[in-house]
Formats: structure tokens, C-alpha cells, sequence
């Protein structure tokens, strides 16, 4: 797939945004840290989507998930994505101790007969005539024998052992990286700001085609650098005594002087 190249930003820009984001104080009040906190949280985060169906409760993770907000007051998107993160750790231990227990079951069920008694019964010496065996006692010894028939059988112990293993180190991590976060609130702002991103260069526009002259009032003039109205393009023409540029009265002509007559003039002058 092929990949828009990312446009650079240059060292002023970058310098500009981080002096904006020091001077950012974000909300004050818990109330306005609470929202702020979930502004950024677009990737849609739906506890019905980690239960199993028929198995666990729907809302069981937006009820851990509801706790820890109590507890920890997230101020920044990376805080609640790490809450997020420890509600499904907290979830998947649930979920290995209910395993665990679905396995001993199995275990149990591997060791009893139709009739609830062990196939394999306890040794006589276990049992003396002057001591009552209660009947947890005998589940325990079923139980025990179930455990080792699966685990003879097949590896199912051994990757439970596993699987409980990572669980509790995927908790232990989200705790510490949630702490981590916290740790570095005096330093970074609440709210981070969006780097913005930059625009292209707008395409020249190609030059508009020179417009037709209106046969009535002659020749568009072209227009003002200083702004000022022109009446060539109006439809009434200018008044009479008052400029076409600026819409001031024109100061009036000045009389010329009379000429003095030449002598011919003078003698051609009937007497």
C-alpha cells in the first residue's frame, strides 16, 4: 500500500508548539479532568467485546474499568488507555481462576463413576475401621487422581501453568506503566496539543480572460491601485464639474487674459 509522504516540520514550528503546550494548564477542577481525559478516546473501547459469550458477565469489564477511574483520576488519554489496559488484566485473572477451576472439575469428573465413587478406591490403610473418612475426603482423592490422569494424557496442566504465569505478568506491567504515567504528570500538560499539519501550496489559478467592452459606455478602465470608485463602470456618467476619479468637484478654469490687438488690427478698424 502505497504511503503519503509526511511533510516535515521545520525547527521554528516545532519550537513554537512546544512553548504553546508548556504554557498549557489543561482543566483545574476534577470535574473538567475527568472530561478532558476521555476527549481523546476515539478507538471505541466496549466491554461486551472481551466477555464470553454464556460464560462471563457483559459488563464485568466496564465495572473494573469503573473502579480503577475512582481510584487513579486520569488527566490525559495515555492514562486512561493504561486504565483500559489494567481492567483487562484484572479480567483475565478472572478468567484464569475460573479456568482453573473448570479443570479441577474436569479433573474430578475423570475420577468418578456414574455413581459419585472414585474408580480407583482408597488404599485399606488409609482407611482404619476406628476412623470416619468424610466424603470430602473421598472427592479429594478423586480429585487428585483425575489431575494426574489428564496430566499423563496430555500437556493441558502444563500450558494452564503458562497462560496463569503471563496473566499475572501482564498485571504487574499494566500497574507499573500506569504508575509510570502518573509519575510524569508536573511535566507533561493535561491536554497535548495536535501538531498541526501542513497545508499545501494552493495552485495558481489560471488568469481570467479579459471581459468584452460595453458598446454603451466604451472601454472598461482598469481599476484603481489606491481603491478609488471609477464611473466609468457605473451606468450614469460622471456630473458635470466633478472628477471621474475621485468624486470631488473640479476647482474652476482660469479666465485667460485679454490679448492686446496689433497695429493692423487697429487700422483695419473702420473709423
Amino acid at each position: 500500500m502505497h504511503q503519503q509522504p509526511v511533510t516535515p516540520i521545520s525547527a521554528r514550528k516545532l519550537a513554537s508548539n512546544r512553548a504553546n503546550a508548556a504554557r498549557s494548564t489543561g482543566p483545574r477542577t476534577p470535574e473538567g479532568k475527568a472530561r478532558s481525559a476521555r476527549n481523546a478516546t476515539k478507538h471505541g473501547f466496549t466491554s461486551s467485546s472481551f466477555a464470553v459469550v454464556r460464560l462471563e458477565d457483559l459488563d464485568e469489564v466496564a465495572r473494573l474499568k469503573d473502579d480503577l477511574l475512582a481510584v487513579y483520576q486520569p488527566e490525559n488519554p495515555q492514562e486512561v488507555f493504561a486504565i483500559e489496559r489494567l481492567a483487562l488484566a484484572q479480567h483475565n485473572l478472572f478468567r484464569i481462576a475460573r479456568l482453573e477451576a473448570g479443570l479441577m472439575t474436569q479433573a474430578l469428573n475423570e475420577a468418578l463413576n456414574n455413581a459419585g465413587e472414585p474408580f480407583i478406591p482408597m488404599s485399606e490403610d488409609l482407611i482404619p475401621g476406628d476412623l470416619p473418612v468424610v466424603q470430602a475426603q473421598n472427592r479429594n482423592f478423586a480429585l487428585a487422581c483425575g489431575f494426574a490422569r489428564m496430566a499423563q494424557r496430555s500437556n493441558v496442566w502444563t500450558l494452564f501453568l503458562r497462560y496463569q504465569a503471563q496473566a499475572e505478568r501482564h498485571y504487574r506491567r499494566a500497574v507499573e506503566d500506569l504508575e509510570r504515567l502518573r509519575s510524569l504528570r508536573p511535566t507533561l500538560p493535561p491536554e497535548l496539543p495536535i501538531e498541526p499539519t501542513a497545508e499545501p501550496d494552493p495552485k495558481p489559478s489560471a488568469p481570467s480572460a479579459p471581459s468584452a467592452p460595453d458598446p454603451d459606455h466604451g472601454p472598461t478602465a482598469p481599476p484603481d491601485p489606491l481603491g478609488r470608485p471609477s464611473h466609468q463602470n457605473s451606468a450614469l456618467p460622471p456630473r458635470p464639474g466633478v472628477s471621474a476619479v475621485s468624486g470631488m468637484p473640479e476647482p474652476p478654469e482660469a479666465a485667460e487674459p485679454p490679448s492686446t490687438p496689433s497695429s493692423a488690427q487697429i487700422a483695419a478698424r473702420p473709423s
